[in-house]
């Protein structure tokens, strides 16, 4: 993941989950902000309830590596809550869940 689609400004976090309604599947929360006009920018959100800092590191980078893996729409921010459900979660039913949920807020590209 290009380092231009990550959200990291505190102020966006605050404003995007201040002013929108949450979209929740499985161990997923996602708040979605569309925008005019730019390119699209996800922001990851791991808590400490989830394990030490080397643990909620490793969740984001499997995150990245899993919103790498499809196309999306342009102009709008999205930020992923992950919940403490995620320790119990291969890998590959990480991948599936997050699909489900990004194909359900209509931000994939269709095929």
């Amino acid at each position: 993941m290009k380092k231009i689609n990550i959200l990291k400004s505190n102020d966006d976090f605050n404003r995007i989950i201040k002013n929108y309604k949450p979209f929740k599947y499985k161990d997923y929360v996602l708040y979605v902000e569309w925008i005019k006009e730019g390119s699209y920018k996800f922001g990851f959100s791991v808590g400490k309830k989830i394990g030490n800092a080397v643990t909620r590191n490793k969740y984001k980078r499997r995150l990245k590596s899993i919103i790498d893996k499809k196309a999306y729409q342009k102009s709008f921010n999205c930020i992923i809550i992950v919940g403490k459900g995620i320790l119990d979660r291969s890998y590959k039913e990480m991948e599936e869940n997050l699909f489900k949920a990004l194909e359900m807020i209509k931000i994939t590209k269709e095929k």
